[in-house]
């Protein structure tokens, strides 16, 4: 597996080493030891969680807070999905800034979110099975988020937004300048 962090300190792109032949693949998804050595720190996943959504959804902008911050290891198991991460870490160089990957069933990319981070996809294929570990578990009292269309943080989404499909919760998140404190 190789591991890549983008310029979001602590956020890594990780890509396995995927075996072809004329039966179809094998690859190794999670192996705690190897995913330790890669990111630096020990991370122990507590809870997985799946999704599957159509065209246009857009999940999140999400986070927990506090002792119930969490970390999250996504991939997507069918589809393809735009997947961003915001900066919330008040201390940080890149407070405010994002990081968005292309994640399919076709690249097998998994992407690393580490707590204070806001966390959310879009799906650009037809349908998409989303997939996620986190380190802690949910904490209705801690969640957080912020609103997709931030003009601080600016996020390029690069899809119509008339052709969004969005829940009433996240519709009303707030910007940067009101989000709750991550830590």
């Amino acid at each position: 597996m190789t591991f890549t962090e983008t310029k979001l300190k602590g956020c890594f792109i990780l890509e396995p080493k995927i075996i072809k032949d004329e039966r179809g693949y094998f690859m190794e998804s999670f192996n705690e030891k190897t995913f330790q050595e890669g990111i630096g720190q020990k991370v122990t996943f507590v809870q997985d969680n799946q999704s599957f959504s159509t065209r246009g959804v857009l999940r999140g902008l999400h986070y927990q807070s506090g002792e119930h911050a969490q970390a999250k290891l996504v991939r997507v198991l069918q589809g393809e999905v735009l997947d961003v991460a915001v900066d919330l870490r008040p201390n940080s160089e890149t407070y405010g800034q994002y990081e968005a990957v292309l994640l399919s069933s076709e690249n097998q990319k998994q992407f690393f979110v580490p707590r204070g981070f806001a966390h959310g996809f879009l799906v650009l294929s037809e349908t998409a099975t989303f997939f996620y570990k986190c380190d802690n578990f949910y904490n209705k009292e801690s969640e957080g988020g912020l609103i997709y269309n931030d003009e601080t943080v600016n996020i390029n989404w690069d899809f119509p937004v008339k052709d969004l499909i969005i829940s009433e919760k996240d519709q009303v998140l707030p910007n940067l300048q009101n989000a709750k404190k991550v830590w």
